[in-house]
C-alpha cells in the first residue's frame, strides 16, 4: 500500500476528517481528498505538514527497506 493510501485509511480509522488535516496542514481540502484517494501523490513539503498535524514520525506511513 503506497503512502496516500496508507494516510486516507489512518484518517477513516481514527475518525479524522480530511478537511481538519488540511486546514492545518495548510492544503486544500480538495488537493486532500485527491491525496486520500490516491488521485494525485503527496509532496515532500504536503506530507511533513500531514505528519506535524497528526503528530506522527515522519517515518509512519513510510516502507524502507534495510
Amino acid at each position: 500500500m503506497n503512502v496516500e493510501k496508507k494516510i486516507g485509511q489512518y484518517l477513516k480509522e481514527n475518525g479524522i476528517k480530511q478537511i481538519f488535516v488540511a486546514e492545518k496542514a495548510g492544503i486544500t481540502s480538495s488537493a486532500m481528498s485527491d491525496i486520500c484517494n490516491d488521485k494525485r501523490q503527496i509532496t515532500v513539503t504536503e506530507y511533513y505538514n500531514v505528519c506535524k498535524v497528526l503528530q506522527l514520525p515522519l517515518n509512519y506511513f513510510l516502507e524502507i527497506a534495510v
